[in-house]
């Protein structure tokens, strides 16, 4: 078996999901979110310093989850489809490894044949009000798409394992993955690409690379 793993938001589409919640709120809402974001996928701050504090200021409900699903799948990248489907020919097994919702990448994961999906969990009551996330799985912290290629590894026994994604969060893999891959068609970030093993600008170039 060969892993190859995807980031999802600005990598498999076009869209940061987070922000996307955080439009449905609101310009003021938006603009707070969207810095933090920035700045976590920059490297400028942990990613668990505003992990949480996103999600407070947004609170998403169930529906608006459901909306950012479509959202993916409407934006998706336009050689995603064809890539994975190369790739799963030659042997590879995709897999999502992402600090989004696992609910809000589902869709985007079923349109491109991707059964194994590693993001985050979110907590809703009956009524579908927001309710909290799972705080403990890995990629809600520093280092934890790290530690989730290692758990793949030991579950898997992959002979292989490669990771694609545009930002800090993904190049943090790089130690652990036998290529690391940054994605630069929506974000170029200088400090990803220069890590990187390789770099595209589209995920129709990745099955050559691996």
């Amino acid at each position: 078996m060969k892993l190859i793993c995807f980031d999802c938001d600005s990598t498999l589409s076009s869209i940061e999901g987070i922000d996307e919640l955080a439009r449905l709120r609101g310009s003021e809402v938006l603009a707070r979110v969207e810095s933090m974001t920035r700045d976590a996928m920059d490297g400028t701050i942990p990613i668990e310093q505003v992990f949480g504090r996103r999600l407070e200021a947004i609170r998403p409900t169930a529906k608006d989850v459901e909306e950012i699903g479509r959202r993916y799948v409407a934006n998706i990248e336009p050689t995603a489809a064809a890539a994975i489907a190369r790739l799963a020919k030659a042997g590879w097994t995709p897999v999502v490894i992402s600090a989004g919702f696992v609910q809000a990448i589902r869709p985007l994961a079923g349109v491109l044949g991707i059964s194994r999906i590693e993001a985050v969990e979110l907590r809703f009551s009956a009524d579908g009000s927001y309710l909290g996330y799972d705080t403990e799985f890995p990629s809600t912290r520093t280092g934890g798409k790290r530690e989730i290629i290692g758990m793949l590894r030991q579950e898997l026994r992959p002979e292989k394992v490669v990771m694609v994604g545009d930002g800090v969060s993904d190049l943090e893999t790089a130690p652990a993955v036998d290529l690391f891959i940054a994605f630069g068609r929506y974000v170029a970030r200088e400090r990803v690409r220069l890590g990187a093993g390789k770099f595209v600008t589209a995920l129709s170039a990745v099955p050559a690379l691996v």
